[in-house]
């Protein structure tokens, strides 16, 4: 199974702050100790080029993000300092998860061990998300005739709002979001299937609400491909979470998931999202149970 990432390319951020740029590479020691990956499993992504970028994004906005052009206020709402390695990084991470989706579409199943930058908007970024990989990656694909339908399975704690509004008006990509109802963000746009949960949800209400969830998703998108964001996030210790999930729903969630995919025999590729446990170890060990579960359910060790 191909691993695609991208934590070789730095990403400088000032000391203190919350995001935990350090998960990446942590996740990719975990994999290589665990004695289930080959270390051939890993690839490093081709960079999106600024046309792919293009069919989500404003191209103004793609060409002042690579030239350094944000101003303040956008660099704010992004959170993170401008640099060259930012946008390297970023359009690595959208290479990546379009360089899963190719291969599932060859090998059932792919994944991008960072990704899931569901905030950015066609002409902003937000909320850590520089360019939306997951609407990249879906356009690209209908575009070239690699697909005709997508769904986007959204299961990090936030609502994907940027993915909802790119993809508002496309018919061929399918946008679902399980997600906690009073965290950010505060204005939740419309996606095609939105289930937004109270405050404390445990695995047992929230898997519930899943599995109904996806019946619809498959029967109203009938994808020739899913792009599944695995967020740790609704993880119960989670800092900037509201759900009460704990290992094993999340563990159960991602099955549930790839199961429903590899039962309709439609290809997935897979992105690990958010997660921001008090304990970095935790989203790590979140993060490394989602790649051994597609493993799993895949077959892909048998191969």
């Amino acid at each position: 199974m191909k691993l695609f990432y991208t934590d070789d390319f730095v990403l400088p951020l000032p000391a203190g702050h919350r995001f935990p740029v350090e998960k990446y590479a942590r996740l990719r020691t975990r994999l290589r100790a665990c004695g289930q990956v080959a270390e051939a499993d890993f690839c490093v992504p081709e960079a999106a080029s600024l046309d792919e970028l293009g069919l989500a994004h404003a191209t103004s906005y793609v060409a002042r993000v690579c030239g350094g052009d944000l101003n303040p206020a956008e660099i704010r709402r992004i959170g993170f300092p401008w640099s060259a390695g930012l946008v390297e990084r970023s359009r690595r991470s959208v290479g990546a998860t379009l360089a899963a989706c190719r291969t599932a579409l060859r090998e059932e199943c792919a994944i991008n061990l960072a990704g899931g930058t569901h905030h950015a908007h066609a002409d902003h970024g937000e909320g850590f998300c520089v360019f939306n990989d997951a609407a990249v990656a879906a356009r690209v694909l209908c575009a070239d005739g690699s697909v005709r339908r997508v769904a986007v399975v959204d299961c990090d704690v936030h609502q994907g709002n940027g993915t909802a509004r790119i993809c508002a008006d496309d018919a061929r990509i399918f946008t679902f979001s399980i997600h906690a109802q009073n965290n950010f963000p505060l204005l939740k746009a419309t996606s095609d299937l939105d289930i937004g949960l109270p405050d404390g949800t445990g695995d047992a209400a929230y898997l519930e609400q899943l599995a109904e969830a996806l019946e619809q998703v498959f029967v109203r998108a009938r994808p020739d491909l899913t792009i599944y964001l695995a967020g740790a996030d609704p993880y119960h210790d989670d800092r900037l979470g509201r759900l009460a999930l704990s290992f094993c729903g999340l563990a159960a969630r991602d099955e549930m998931v790839l199961a429903a995919c590899r039962e309709r025999g439609v290809p997935v590729a897979v992105a690990m999202a958010g997660g921001y446990a008090r304990a970095i170890d935790d989203t790590v060990a979140i993060h490394c149970r989602t790649v051994l579960a597609a493993r799993q359910v895949f077959n892909l060790s048998q191969r």
